[in-house]
């Protein structure tokens, strides 16, 4: 194989090899060499999150949805994952983002209105669970707020999250804001 620079006078030739003077097994280690540093490419440096969908994760509003996510959220990348309508940010994993719950009923949990979204939130020792309210399919986040502020994860995927039309509201709203 000949690599010839055509910028160069005379096009001065790079690197010169016959493939037939390389022996087969270096040609076959090169040959597994490449196609790993190319599944590597193609794969991304991050892990596939394994996240369970939910029970309506196959709702077209969910899709609609999915399509709007930011791809980075407090400086946390988004990953792929094994399941479909949901998402992940962080590795590992920070904020996880399920499409299809079943919504809430009407409760006495805090809720939280971020740019027209009214979220439920329930907060665990380690985790916020905050579940879209009033929207069907209904959208359920999990996260630390020590590592992410809700107000950022909430601000973030509003754009999003408003796919899925509100059918109702919560009444007695604990915090509205717009955030930018």
């Amino acid at each position: 194989m000949t690599v010839s620079n055509p910028t160069a006078p005379n096009s001065q030739r790079l690197f010169s090899v016959d493939p037939v003077s390389v022996p087969a097994k270096h040609r076959f280690s090169v040959a597994i060499a490449s196609a790993v540093a190319c599944l590597a490419v193609l794969t991304g440096c991050s892990s596939i999150a394994n996240v369970q969908s939910a029970d309506d994760a196959g709702n077209p509003l969910c899709a609609e949805m999915m399509v709007l996510l930011p791809s980075e959220i407090a400086d946390q990348q988004k990953r792929q994952t094994n399941s479909q309508a949901t998402a992940v940010w962080g590795d590992p994993s920070q904020l996880v983002l399920r499409c299809g719950v079943t919504p809430p009923p009407p409760s006495t949990d805090p809720c939280v209105t971020v740019n027209g979204v009214d979220w439920l939130a329930k907060q665990g020792e380690k985790s916020w669970t905050l579940t879209t309210y009033g929207r069907t399919p209904a959208t359920e986040l999990i996260f630390d707020p020590n590592k992410i502020p809700s107000s950022t994860v909430l601000a973030s995927l509003a754009t999003a999250a408003s796919k899925i039309p509100a059918q109702r509201h919560c009444t007695g709203v604990t915090k509205a804001e717009d955030i930018p």
